[in-house]
């Protein structure tokens, strides 16, 4: 794709989320240009304006799998890399993968979570790896 291909491609993606979420043009293309670096967005507004929704709009237009994470004091870090379960009927051990696993994440209140936690979550972004019971 030729670049004068890809920016009619973001204009148009940033005109078809701008008709749904009004007066956050700068935003909307600052998340956008991030994501096309593959890089990580730090989101801080108020409660209720939207953040979820935009990154929800950008995943679908961008045709990206999205997964949220609400951070709580008792999330473990299995509870978002996954973790192996025992199946009975094959006798072995099958890894389930939690929501880290997608490739549009928004993670919620990331303080409230506990330090291993934060860790895990660290780890996926900084490395692009996860460590399964470990």
């Amino acid at each position: 794709m030729k670049i004068i291909e890809i920016e009619a491609c973001c204009r148009e993606i940033l005109s078809a989320i701008s008709r749904i979420i009004v007066g956050k043009d700068d935003v909307l293309r600052q998340l956008l240009a991030g994501i096309l670096a593959n890089g990580h967005i730090l989101i801080e507004d108020y409660p209720g304006l939207a953040k979820t929704l935009i990154a929800r709009l950008l995943s679908e237009a961008l045709d990206l799998t999205f997964k949220r994470i609400q951070f709580t004091p008792d999330l473990l870090p299995g509870d978002i890399t996954g973790s192996l379960l025992y199946d009975q009927r094959e006798a072995r051990f099958e890894f389930r993968r939690g929501p880290i696993f997608t490739q549009l994440l928004l993670a919620d209140e990331i303080n409230r979570a506990t330090p291993k936690t934060q860790s895990a979550l660290l780890e996926a972004m900084q490395e692009r790896q996860v460590t399964v019971e470990g």
